[in-house]
């Protein structure tokens, strides 16, 4: 064998070994992969070590551990150190904005610095204070949500935008100088000077001598018998006559040679082109939804958001607008699906990283909204008045009201604004609330896009052209045909079991009104009418029953709609008393099952679990807890918010079979049903008592029928007494919806909010408003037609005005108010008592109206109607009488004489006298003479209808109509200024000062008008109807000048008085200038006025904040009553104190003019609720005395901490003290909270620590328990 020899091999090298060393981080700690390469290093991990957070650490230390502190060792715990003081700290100041920069100049080839030019910096100065431009600097991020009341607002979208010169301010020495009217034409010193006014010579034509300006100051003589002549002649037109100068009718007559050269000049000038016509400006735009949109998804690819189900047409449509970033209006029909259009707007803003805010009218709806929209996108944000949750969200749920403050406030969430949704717009028709919405849309910048959702008005059109105008944007209008689910409408008149198939159809899904099933209907109660009792139809006197009667009708109508699948049911009633009542009064009716049972109990246990253990006792808690296990709600303003927020859960479920409730559930939400009751057809609106409008019945009735479930919806309208008009079913059920109404008005919180913006004008707000739009919208054709009277003035010759005629003026004027006296004169005798009197068959009357001019006539018959009065007269005419007015031929002179003016001129035929019968108004009778004839008026008017008929027509009159005609003939004959009339002052005894006056006044100018000199000149006739023709188109451009100025505002007076209220509490000064109290004033929610005089009269700060809330109650609770007598004496002082500087401010506001009393002010306060705010809000310092005298000594407040360790008083015990419901009362304590926090803003804005605290404290004291319990949408 071979040996084998051993190879030494040399050792390896490091870093030949199959090893590889890692470097860890930074602690010098290595290690060893079993994988060979080169040495590797590791980051990092984590963060370097760091001490401990201080406040972590002193309260581990202090707070948690304090047993090793000395108890007697305090020589150290009073340890100050003292701050070193640096007064030159206060005179320190920013510095001023660069008002330039260095811009680079480059070759357009190379790109080569060239060189630098300074250019200026555009808004380099602007702040939240100053500005109103999109372009100045956020503000401090604590504001950037809610604003402040001292910042502005965004300029308004739609206004004309200053520019950076406007809003430059002037000093106050320098002078404007108008270098076209101010100039001097004499120096100082110069006894003469240059007049340098421009000359109205035409320019004559290129090579034409000018022989009118050689021969102007020529006098050819025979031009006044010219032009007289001219102007008697029938031939030539009177407008020729008019415009033709004295001058050119000279030279008409002249040589051939100026004949040709006027001719050619004539030619070689061009008239001016008339001025086109504006073209109709149509800003909303109704879309086609009846053809299917086939492109939709051609159009749009990737749509933002995608649903389970294919969208309508009209979403559709609605989605491609928004997709084009247009503003929409969709008016659609209840349960239809304008919410779509709300989802795909959100999710559009969330692709393009904007922000939405979806507005709602009511703060439960917010809640509902919030919950949905969360669930759909996550990023949705809620702000109500107690509530804030992520407000940073990119889609943020308010009110209209947290919207419009966040506007005036200058918030910076206003940047980021894509859209703002406005659902339920139709609530605009609101009284109290309406004027909101116009305010928001008025004050929203041009850059955000509005989305309108409402039920069908039939004026959606007007409103969205409005809204149009209003921000020079089209606005497209998208509204559905029908119901996605039909209705059927039904009457009831069962009331027990035998009787629960009455039900009868009224109105079929297709539209068809059946009178047949109406008299089925009153056939059917008749049949159970007591004999006593017993009429016809729908005449019989009105029985409702009482609660036996309502509990019979409800259950045969239950047991009814049980038999047919029709549940569940809304009953609406339009009481909250009945809610309750009928929904007690079926103890015997259950209609859930066992599993429904025990469903119900777990939802209600988890939801009252976060009440504490006395409220989850209430007696409304348990009363509704035991109706709902039983399948039956009530839900209404009276009931607690969480319970009501419980029925709604469980009615969308469908664990609620039977929901009584009020009108406002039928706002906005979104919980249809299988059926709907009407408890009645006539409501109570606060004032009296009416029938349903069909926009309420609509409304309502529009819950019933669920989608996707529900062939139809029922309606049903119980019967329980007499069955109604037909007539009436028919209006309320077929009529039109009401139409959006403007509720605009003027209040304290606005006109200060403008007032403070030197560049916003309250003027400019009211122009813009709703009420305002019908009188606004014609603005551009009225500025036209005054540019066109413009130069029709300019190009009109100056009537001659000296010599003879130099009082013609004058006369113009005199007969022009001569005749608006007698007119005014005559108005009031037709609406007084003694004139209406002295117009009875037989009174001889002037007639002068658009067909009769100064004729006499005969009264034949007054109507008995007396708002709107009908004289039948017998009036002299021309015979045969002309058929069509426009054609008769003009009597009434056009150069008036005085016998024209003072006298009436009465009307003679020029031939044969005939006579005709007229109904006259009150308007039509010119005067009322002495004059009474004795006629038969009733034979007259059968004579003269008879003699209407075609066979009679050419048959005599009878002898009555023959002597009258011949009496009013002799009497026109005999009186040619008319016969005397009745004088108003001492034969029909009115003694009003307008009537004395004026008749004084007639008097006077009949004297001036009978002394005039021009009527004597040969060329009176002429210059009068130059200078008619003149003042003619002077007047139309006043009343055009007046339509587009301020003062034609409806609400300018009001303004005026408002502002002076203002002016006189303090609040402006002379110059219009927000002083302290009117900027604090701003800052409140409501009642701005008088809790801002509170305030600086010093009547809150002596007071504790329970007696604070407990006063503030007054201006927030809604149910009338007393105080009571077991108010301790500070309450009752403070009461009479409020009620006094209530009293101040109507005293003002009637002293300035406003329409409303005082009365009618001091009566806006309750203060029913005062004992039981005062008992919630001291509940929890009652049994504390160190407490009390910590408050009573003047402190600022209690900590929150130590507050919320006190054992508080239940709301139970409260429950009793007044007959309000329990959820009217918290309401009124979750809106005194609101105030709170507002008037705790004000006294900090004033500089008041004490009174702020004890606003913060007294909220505090407020929020609590099941008042302020969180709403289970936000869970």
């Amino acid at each position: 064998m071979m040996e084998t020899e051993r190879i030494v091999l040399p050792p390896p090298d490091p870093l030949d070994l199959p090893l590889r060393p890692v470097e860890l981080g930074c602690t010098g700690r290595w290690e060893l992969l079993n994988v060979p390469g080169a040495p590797e290093s590791t980051l990092p991990h984590g963060l370097p070590p760091c001490a401990p957070d201080l406040q972590q650490e002193a309260e581990q230390l202090f707070l948690s551990s304090p047993a090793w502190l000395p108890l007697h060792g305090v020589e150290h715990s009073a340890r100050k150190w003292q701050r070193k003081m640096d007064p030159w700290s206060l005179l320190a100041t920013q510095g001023a904005p660069v008002p330039s920069d260095l811009q680079a100049q480059r070759h357009p080839t190379t790109g080569q610095i060239l060189g630098y030019k300074e250019v200026l910096l555009e808004n380099t100065n602007l702040s939240a204070t100053t500005s109103l431009s999109l372009r100045r600097p956020p503000g401090p991020i604590s504001q950037s949500l809610w604003g402040n009341p001292t910042q502005y607002p965004f300029w308004p979208g739609g206004m004309d935008e200053p520019t950076i010169i406007d809003l430059s301010t002037r000093e106050e020495a320098e002078e404007e100088i108008d270098f076209e009217q101010d100039l001097l034409t004499v120096p100082p010193g110069f006894k003469k000077g240059v007049d340098f006014a421009p000359k109205d010579h035409s320019a004559p034509a290129r090579s034409l001598l000018s022989l009118s300006r050689l021969l102007e100051p020529l006098d050819l003589g025979g031009g006044d018998e010219d032009e007289s002549e001219a102007v008697g002649q029938p031939g030539i037109p009177r407008g020729d006559t008019v415009s033709a100068s004295p001058c050119s009718a000279s030279l008409a007559r002249a040589s051939s040679l100026e004949d040709l050269v006027l001719k050619e000049a004539s030619t070689a000038v061009s008239p001016p082109e008339p001025p086109k016509p504006l073209p109709q400006e149509q800003w909303a735009i109704p879309v086609d939804v009846t053809s299917p949109v086939g492109d939709f998804y051609r159009l749009i690819p990737q749509p933002a958001f995608q649903w389970a189900f294919e969208p309508d047409v009209f979403q559709k449509q609605a989605i491609l607008h928004l997709e084009r970033h247009d503003s929409v209006f969709v008016a659609a029909h209840t349960s239809a699906g304008k919410t779509v259009v709300a989802e795909y707007a959100i999710a559009l803003a969330q692709k393009h990283m904007t922000r939405t805010i979806y507005t709602s009218p009511i703060k439960a709806l917010s809640n509902q909204k919030f919950r949905d929209f969360r669930n759909t996108f996550g990023d949705v944000g809620l702000l109500t008045g107690d509530v804030q949750l992520h407000p940073e969200a990119s889609c943020l749920i308010m009110t209209t009201e947290i919207l419009r403050s966040m506007l005036y406030s200058g918030s910076d969430v206003i940047r980021d604004l894509e859209w703002v949704i406005f659902d339920e717009v139709h609530y605009i028709n609101d009284a109290e609330r309406g004027v909101v919405w116009e305010e928001v849309l008025i004050m929203l910048p041009d850059h955000v896009s509005i989305i309108l959702l409402s039920a069908t008005v039939p004026n959606a059109l007007e409103f969205a052209d409005w809204i149009g105008r209003l921000k020079r944007r089209q606005i497209y209008v998208i509204s559905t045909v029908a119901r996605p689910v039909p209705l059927e409408h039904y009457l009831f008149t069962g009331n027990s079991p035998k009787t629960q198939g009455e039900l009868f159809l009224l109105l079929d899904s297709r539209g068809a009104f059946h009178t047949k099933g109406y008299y089925a209907a009153v056939e059917a109660k008749k049949e159970r009418m007591s004999k006593h009792a017993q009429t016809f139809g729908a005449k019989q006197p009105t029985h409702q029953g009482g609660p036996a009667q309502d509990r019979g009708v409800y259950l045969s109508l239950l047991a009814s709609l049980r038999t047919r699948a029709q549940l569940p049911v809304v009953v609406f009633t339009f009481s909250r008393g009945r809610c309750d009542e009928q929904a007690s009064g079926l103890t015997s009716l259950d209609l859930t099952t066992s599993s429904e049972k025990s469903e119900i109990h777990l939802f209600l246990q988890r939801c009252l679990a976060r009440l504490r253990g006395s409220d989850r006792q209430l007696p409304q808690v348990l009363h509704m807890s035991e109706l709902l296990h039983r399948g039956l709600g009530v839900h209404h303003s009276g009931i607690l918010p969480i319970l009501k927020e419980i029925v709604e859960m469980l009615f969308s479920r469908g664990l609620v079979k039977v929901l009584f409730a009020t009108e406002t559930f039928a706002m906005g939400v979104n919980m249809p049903a299988r059926t709907v009751v009407f408890d009645s057809m006539r409501k109570h609106d606060g004032s009296t008592f009416r029938d349903l409008l069909p926009g309420e019945y609509v409304q309502m009735a529009g819950r019933a029928g669920r989608r996707g479930l529900d062939p139809t919806g029922t309606v049903i309208l119980l019967c329980k007494g007499r069955v109604p008009e037909m007539a009436d079913l028919h209006r309320m059920m077929m009529g039109k919806p009401s139409q959006l109404q403007s509720q605009f008005r003027l209040t304290y919180t606005m006109i200060l909010n403008l007032l403070r913006v030197d560049a916003l004008r309250v003027e400019d707000m009211m122009k813009r408003s709703f009420s305002e739009f019908p009188s606004r919208k014609d603005s551009k054709a009225h500025e036209q037609a005054l540019a066109e009277l413009t130069k029709r003035l300019g190009a009109l010759e100056e009537p001659d005005t000296t010599g003879q005629l130099v009082d013609l003026p004058g006369y113009y004027s005199w007969g022009e108010e001569l005749t608006e006296t007698r007119s005014l004169i005559q108005q009031r005798i037709m609406e007084s008592v003694n004139g209406l009197k002295s117009l009875s068959t037989g009174r001889v009357v002037v007639v002068k109206n658009q067909e009769y001019h100064n004729t006499l006539g005969v009264i034949l018959q007054v109507s008995s109607n007396s708002t709107d009065r009908v004289f039948t007269t017998l009036v002299l005419c021309d015979k045969p009488v002309c058929e069509d007015p426009q054609e008769r031929a003009p009597t009434t002179p056009d150069v008036p004489y005085p016998d024209d003016l003072v006298g009436f001129k009465l009307f003679l035929p020029e031939g044969p006298c005939d006579h005709t019968v007229a109904k006259l108004q009150p308007g039509d009778v010119a005067a009322i003479t002495t004059k009474v004839l004795r006629v038969n008026g009733e034979k007259i008017l059968e004579d003269f209808s008879k003699r209407l008929q075609p066979k009679f027509k050419k048959d005599p009159p009878i002898a009555a109509v023959t002597t009258a005609v011949q009496e009013l003939l002799r009497l026109a004959q005999a009186y040619p200024a008319g016969p005397p009339t009745l004088d108003p002052v001492n034969d029909l005894q009115l003694k009003d000062v307008s009537v004395v006056e004026g008749g004084l006044r007639a008097r006077k100018l009949e004297e001036l008008i009978w002394g005039a000199q021009c009527v004597h000149s040969p060329r009176f006739s002429a210059q009068y109807l130059k200078l008619q023709e003149r003042m003619r188109i002077q007047k139309e451009m006043e009343r055009l000048r007046f339509l587009l100025s301020d003062q034609s505002l409806l609400l300018l007076p009001e303004y005026h008085q408002r502002v002076e209220v203002l002016r006189t509490l303090g609040y402006v000064d002379e110059a219009g200038t927000v002083k302290l109290a009117g900027r604090v004033a701003c800052a409140m929610s409501s009642h701005e006025l008088l809790l801002t005089e509170l305030m600086f009269d010093n009547a809150l700060s002596a007071l504790r904040p329970e007696e604070i809330a407990a006063l503030l109650s007054g201006l927030v609770c809604q149910s009338p009553g007393d105080p009571g007598e077991q108010l301790p004496s500070t309450l009752k002082q403070g009461v009479e104190r409020v009620r006094a500087v209530a009293k101040r401010i109507g005293e003002v506001q009637v002293a300035c003019g406003l329409n409303q009393t005082v009365e009618e002010f001091v009566g806006e306060l309750n203060f029913g609720l005062v004992e039981v705010v005062y008992e919630w809000a001291r509940g929890m310092v009652s049994n504390w005395g160190f407490v009390d005298g910590w408050l009573g000594r003047g402190w600022p407040g209690l900590p929150h901490s130590v507050l919320t360790l006190l054992p508080p008083q239940p709301f139970s015990e409260l429950a009793g003290l007044s007959g309000t419901p329990e959820g009217l009362v918290v309401r009124c304590i979750q809106r005194l909270a609101e105030m709170c926090r507002s008037l705790r803003g004000a006294a900090r804005l004033v500089g008041e620590p004490v009174l702020g605290a004890k606003m913060e404290t007294a909220a505090t004291l407020l929020r609590r328990d099941i008042v302020f319990a969180a709403s289970l949408y936000t869970q």
